[in-house]
C-alpha cells in the first residue's frame, strides 16, 4: 500500500506540474529579481508600497537564497517604504548569512520581515527576530498566524520588543488546535494588538474580515495598513482600504517556489486543484 501511495503521489505531481507552472505565472512577478522590481516600481507609481519576497525552490542552497536577499535589499533602496520578507529556514538557520543581511538593512535603513512557515519553524524564527530587534538599529516585523494558539503570546512579544506585527490567517494548521476558526483566531490576535502595537499590518484578501480588523485597530488607537498578495483578487479589499482610508501594500513574490507550495497545499485542500485548472485555462485563452 505504501508503494502504491508513493506511485500515485508521483503520478499526480507529474501530471499537475505543467499545469501549476502555467497557473503560477499569475501569482508571482516572475523568476528574477528584475521582474519583481519592475512590478514594484509600477505599483509605486500607483501609490502602493511593496514587500519583496524571494520564493526559493528545490535545490536552492542557503548561499543562493542569501545572495537573492542581499541583491534585493541593495536594489530596493529607491523604493520608498519597501521592505524585504525572508524565510529564515531557507538560510539554513545560518547566523552569518543573517548578519550579512542585517548589515545591508542597517546601512540602507530598510526593514527585514520574518515570514511564518510551519509551526515547527516558529521557535527558530522568533528567537532570531528577538535577537535582531533588541539593538533597535534595524526595523523588524513578523507574521502572526491567527490559527495558531501561540500567536497571542507572540503578539505580546512583538509589543514588548517593538516588532511590527503582520496578522495573517495562516497556511499551516496548529497541531494543538487544527480545527480552529480562522476568522475568529485572526480577530483574537488583532484584539491582542489593538491599542498596544503602534502599527499593525493586516494581510488578508477577506474583505469583511480586513474591514473589521482595521476598524478595531483604529478604534483602539493603532495605525494600520492592508497588505495584499500580488495576483490574488483585490477589488473588494481595495474598496475596504479606500473606505477606511488606510494605506495598501502589495507582497510581490518572485522565484519559483510557488509550484511545490501549490502542489503541497492541493493535497490538503482539493479545491486548489480546481483553481489551478481555472487559472491555467484563463492564461491560455
Amino acid at each position: 500500500m505504501r508503494e502504491l501511495n508513493a506511485y500515485l503521489r508521483h503520478a499526480v505531481r507529474r501530471c499537475l506540474m505543467p499545469l501549476a507552472a502555467r497557473a503560477a505565472s499569475a501569482y508571482i512577478a516572475g523568476p528574477e529579481l528584475d521582474d519583481a522590481l519592475k512590478l514594484a516600481h509600477g505599483l509605486a507609481r500607483q501609490g502602493f508600497a511593496s514587500t519583496l519576497g524571494f520564493w526559493d525552490g528545490e535545490g536552492d542552497t542557503p548561499e543562493i537564497v542569501a545572495g537573492q536577499y542581499l541583491a534585493a535589499l541593495e536594489a530596493m533602496s529607491p523604493l520608498a517604504d519597501s521592505y524585504l520578507s525572508i524565510k529564515l529556514p531557507a538560510l539554513g538557520d545560518s547566523r552569518p548569512w543573517l548578519d550579512s543581511l542585517l548589515a545591508v538593512a542597517r546601512r540602507s535603513r530598510q526593514r527585514i520581515h520574518f515570514d511564518s512557515l510551519g509551526p515547527e519553524a516558529a521557535d527558530m524564527m522568533w528567537s532570531a527576530a528577538m535577537q535582531v530587534a533588541q539593538p533597535g538599529d534595524v526595523k523588524v516585523s513578523c507574521s502572526l498566524p491567527g490559527r495558531w494558539r501561540r500567536s497571542l503570546d507572540d503578539a505580546d512579544a512583538t509589543v514588548a520588543a517593538g516588532i511590527i506585527p503582520r496578522v495573517v490567517k495562516g497556511q499551516w494548521p496548529d497541531a494543538a488546535g487544527p480545527d480552529s476558526d480562522l476568522r475568529q483566531g485572526f480577530l483574537k490576535v488583532v484584539d491582542r494588538l489593538a491599542g498596544r502595537a503602534p502599527h499593525v499590518a493586516i494581510a488578508s484578501h477577506d474583505a469583511p474580515l480586513a474591514g473589521e480588523a482595521i476598524r478595531r485597530l483604529r478604534a483602539a488607537g493603532s495605525t494600520c495598513e492592508l497588505e495584499l498578495l500580488y495576483g490574488l483578487p483585490q477589488r473588494a479589499t481595495l474598496a475596504v482600504a479606500a473606505s477606511e482610508a488606510v494605506g495598501v501594500r502589495f507582497y510581490v513574490p518572485y522565484g519559483k517556489a510557488y509550484l511545490p507550495y501549490c502542489l503541497g497545499q492541493a493535497r490538503r485542500q482539493p479545491r486548489l486543484l480546481w483553481w489551478l485548472v481555472r487559472d491555467a485555462l484563463r492564461l491560455g485563452s
